[in-house]
């Protein structure tokens, strides 16, 4: 299995120091408000790690995950997001909160590409981190893809993406970071209620904590899906279809 964790440096010390300065407080009054002495709090917000409980006081205190606090560079976000977080919806912008992909290697630890045929969706949706479920798909290589990205094949349903046909299979590359999802490219994105849909994507995380998803079949209307519906999300990168016949 592998273990997808962001690899950005610790970022307390300074969303600590963002967090306090939005308040307009000074380090004297939110030590008092934290029960702690300024010399301390100020160690903190110069580097110092906390002791764990005091780090989950902190992040109580803002109304912020500690994930969030340690992971994520906070002034980075929108007041609109900063606000959200501040009414108790911390939302991870990002998709790197810490969790297990899980995936299945051959015997000289290379990846296979999992295939996941439309019977096997609803099951997927559930079961995308267990692994028995993975082990339990059909799975093949293909030598010619950029090594360095983890893989996966999906059946498609439906025609809201013509010219790729209902029963197609899109192999695409798991997106680590949903930040990096390009306007106008077509990804495969599993959903909590909705499933696996496959859709071109416009990225309005930054603006509203939602992805547009759009289909190339004009029957089908455009739609906005929260972050929070959202389970992963891999690019496409390439499809094989058959004709009718």
């Amino acid at each position: 299995m592998e273990l997808t964790i962001s690899s950005s440096r610790m970022r307390f010390p300074e969303n600590m120091k963002f967090l306090r300065i939005r308040r307009n407080m000074s380090q004297q009054e939110l030590a008092g408000q934290l029960d702690l002495s300024r010399s301390k709090l100020n160690s903190y917000e110069r580097g110092v790690q906390p002791p764990f409980q005091t780090l989950i006081y902190i992040a109580d205190f803002f109304n912020v995950s500690i994930d969030a606090m340690i992971r994520y560079d906070l002034s980075k976000l929108s007041e609109y997001q900063l606000s959200q977080m501040e009414k108790g919806f911390d939302i991870d912008i990002t998709g790197q909160k810490l969790r297990l992909l899980t995936i299945s290697v051959d015997k000289e630890d290379n990846e296979h590409i999992e295939m996941v045929p439309a019977k096997a969706q609803a099951g997927y949706t559930t079961g995308y981190s267990d692994p028995e479920f993975i082990l339990s798909l059909p799975r093949f290589n293909l030598p010619f893809l950029a090594k360095g990205k983890t893989y996966r094949c999906f059946q498609i349903k439906g025609e809201s993406m013509l010219p790729i046909r209902e029963g197609s299979w899109i192999t695409a590359s798991y997106v680590q970071n949903w930040q990096d999802i390009k306007d106008g490219k077509s990804y495969i994105i599993v959903t909590l209620d909705d499933g696996i849909v496959f859709k071109v994507v416009y990225n309005q995380l930054k603006e509203n904590q939602k992805l547009l998803l759009v289909s190339t079949n004009p029957v089908f209307k455009p739609y906005e899906l929260p972050i929070r519906q959202i389970v992963e999300v891999w690019e496409m990168e390439s499809f094989i279809g058959f004709n009718e016949s």
